[in-house]
């Protein structure tokens, strides 16, 4: 029943990861659109950002504590990007840049909404698993 839980908790922090970057993603897209401005747009991405940052670190330490390491070896480049934007201090975004860099930023927040996708799929297949698992006990 450990596993279960496991997978679910796992599952819940990747709900609210997906939750956080389609948040960046529509600020993204309101401001192409002048729906909102430049300043308001930056100040509600960088919000989220480090949040987005230590929730998927904490997901990374998270499976390799409770012994997943495929799972914990699939999160390391993602952290490892993470880790890299925010020691170079470009994790935020610039409200005097983000027009030049709009694209660029919708490209990047596009491919972690990728990758976090797939490891959902993989978290909802090892839930599904684990459940039946312990059903067959």
């Amino acid at each position: 029943m450990g596993e279960v839980w496991t997978w679910i908790i796992s599952f819940l922090i990747l709900i609210t990861l997906v939750g956080l970057i389609v948040y960046q993603l529509i600020s993204l897209a309101d401001l192409e659109f002048d729906y909102i401005n430049p300043y308001d747009s930056a100040s509600r991405i960088n919000f989220v950002v480090l949040p987005e940052s230590i929730l998927q670190g904490f997901l990374c330490v998270f499976y390799l504590f409770t012994g997943h390491w495929f799972m914990s070896l699939l999160c390391v480049p993602y952290l490892y990007y993470n880790f890299h934007l925010y020691s170079r201090k470009q994790h935020l975004i610039d409200v005097t840049e983000i027009f030049n860099l709009l694209d660029w930023e919708k490209k990047k927040r596009l491919f972690k909404l990728a990758y976090i996708i797939l490891t959902l799929f993989l978290t909802i297949f090892w839930l599904i698993y684990s459940t039946l698992d312990d059903y067959e006990d």
